[in-house]
């Protein structure tokens, strides 16, 4: 990769990985399923307006979102309201990518390769490890949220993946607007049953409360959310994505959850127990393995892994070529 086309894939890293930071501060004053209600009221307008809907069926474009936008964000803004830090939750969502690959073995009859295997486990080792941390010392339930919304996000991974969305992006145009397309388009399902479950959940007292006194801090972390995170952020990563091969960009996904513990470090004072960052380091090792292993000859098996935090694209999606060796 150019220079300059590296130094943007680490800024966009940067970007997700403070969108956890940025989503703690929103939660201060806002209720989570508000916020998130707000959030994709950004992304889609007047966005919508503008750019292209991918030439996939509505049915599809709304499962998408019901799974990677709605309830993914959903649970993992849930999850931070109750206590999950927002450092240890970017590098635990990142278990999404190990639940791709089980859910595409099972759903899709994908094949992944031992090594890639040996990765869940790894992986999911350093969760166990995580979670007996946690339960110690904190409650298990924001964790376990926090899982659910790893998981909500793998479905949608897979969805995306049998819909054949990134051949209708790439039909759509390629690059920036073609990914822009399907995070605006998916994301138009979230709006309105946001703001239903937080009427129901969260109380209209609640609602009215916070829209009359909505802080400056509450605005602009939603437009961090909705314009940096989720349209800048993926727009660039998916034009680096049509430039270069998934190998070349995909590793620097890895920094999303360095760039969010340091960040809730810096901004927060969060610290991680030692036993959190061993299990977190396990469980990075399991993702790597999931991701950066490619084989040397025959049929390749390639995880594109796009981080937490961001829109419907932003996959861990099991990718089978036969025949066509790694160049």
């Amino acid at each position: 990769m150019k220079p300059r086309d590296s130094a943007l894939a680490v800024v966009v890293a940067l970007i997700w990985g403070a969108n956890f930071v940025a989503i703690k501060i929103g939660l201060e004053s806002v209720p989570p399923l508000l916020f998130l209600a707000l959030r994709f009221v950004a992304v889609c307008l007047p966005a919508v307006f503008l750019v292209r809907r991918p030439d996939l069926p509505w049915r599809d474009l709304a499962l998408i979102g019901l799974f990677v936008s709605l309830g993914q964000f959903a649970l993992l803004y849930l999850a931070l309201h109750l206590g999950m830090p927002p450092g240890l939750s970017s590098l635990v969502l990142q278990a999404q990518v190990l639940l791709t690959v089980v859910i595409g073995a099972v759903w899709l009859r994908e094949r992944p390769t031992r090594v890639q295997l040996a990765g869940v486990g790894v992986g999911a080792a350093g969760l166990v490890t995580i979670a007996v941390a946690r339960g110690l010392t904190s409650p298990l339930l924001p964790l376990l949220v926090l899982v659910l919304a790893a998981l909500s996000w793998a479905i949608g991974n897979v969805l995306t993946r049998r819909a054949g969305a990134g051949g209708a992006a790439g039909r759509a145009g390629g690059g920036f607007r073609a990914g822009l397309g399907l995070t605006v388009w998916s994301g138009v399902v979230v709006p309105v049953p946001a703001f239903a479950l937080s009427w129901v959940v969260e109380g209209p007292d609640a609602i009215a409360t916070a829209l009359s006194h909505l802080p400056w801090a509450a605005i602009l972390s939603t437009a961090f959310t909705a314009y940096l995170s989720s349209l800048v952020g993926y727009g660039i990563w998916n034009t680096l994505l049509a430039r270069y091969a998934v190998a070349k960009v995909a590793p620097f996904a890895m920094l999303v959850p360095v760039f969010g513990m340091t960040a809730a470090a810096v901004l927060l004072g969060e610290r991680p127990s030692l036993a959190e960052w061993v299990g977190g380091a396990v469980l990075l090792a399991g993702v790597a393995a999931a991701v950066l292993w490619r084989p040397r000859s025959g049929r390749e098996v390639t995880v594109e892994v796009e981080p937490a935090t961001g829109p419907p694209l932003e996959t861990a999606a099991l990718v089978q070529r036969p025949g066509h060796a790694t160049p």
